[in-house]
């Protein structure tokens, strides 16, 4: 018998450039591989955010688990919200390092609260592709989001903090994470899950790291990789 494979992407950095939008051209490759194929969604963003970014592509999945699983929807409808409020003891730490950090540009939105999580960014959630890129190069040489999700994880027992995207830190409770998607799956299912922050310390490894073989992970570096591996498996 033929397997069933479930596909489960992340978003930023995979389907997409880094808080860019859909390439037009994968788009309408992408819309008919989802008539296909069981297509599932795993995103730390929100779902305004995931539309934005790939508009009604988001419609054509399974499921869309956004804020890493803690805000979920189906068939247009919101089947599961999680709520989390944060530490005010965290949000001091988090204005310390705005206030540490040697990367001086500001721009706003540093510190954005999402159902069941967060996300903390030096640079700030408003800068352009051009701030973005300075601030890249700067945590390139500094590993200062590294530096901070560390201090985050010491710090907190019932906290995690990982890598989010290019310029993010990803901020819930511990175990609330994208791992607690499997409970969508069967222990049965075949799934092939392509993230691009996949390794330890990434915002996808906590589902990463929970499957096994025959399922797959595939580390992808943006989404001109995911089309050729997606082409290649055809």
């Amino acid at each position: 018998m033929k397997m069933t494979i479930k596909y489960i992407f992340d978003v930023d950095g995979t389907l997409t450039p880094s808080r860019g939008l859909m390439d037009l051209d994968f788009k309408a490759w992408f819309n008919t591989f989802c008539l296909v194929n069981d297509v599932y969604l795993v995103t730390g963003s929100d779902r305004d955010k995931t539309f934005e970014q790939i508009g009604h592509t988001i419609d054509l999945a399974k499921v869309v688990f956004n804020c890493s699983g803690n805000d979920v929807w189906a068939d247009g409808a919101n089947v599961r919200r999680s709520e989390w409020t944060m530490p005010d003891t965290l949000r001091s730490m988090l204005n310390g390092w705005l206030q540490q950090s040697s990367f001086v540009l500001r721009t706003g939105n540093h510190i954005e609260e999402r159902p069941g999580c967060a996300n903390f960014s030096v640079v700030g959630r408003n800068a352009t592709l051009g701030e973005r890129k300075l601030y890249i190069k700067h945590d390139e040489g500094m590993r200062e989001r590294e530096t901070i999700a560390h201090q985050i994880n010491s710090h907190y027992e019932d906290i995690t903090a990982t890598i989010g995207g290019e310029t993010g830190i990803d901020i819930y409770p511990t175990g609330c994470d994208k791992g607690q998607v499997l409970y969508e799956f069967n222990d049965h299912d075949t799934l092939y899950f392509f993230g691009d922050k996949v390794l330890p310390g990434g915002n996808d490894y906590p589902l990463a790291k929970l499957l096994k073989h025959p399922s797959k992970v595939f580390a992808v570096s943006d989404w001109r990789d995911t089309w050729r591996i997606l082409k290649d498996l055809k």
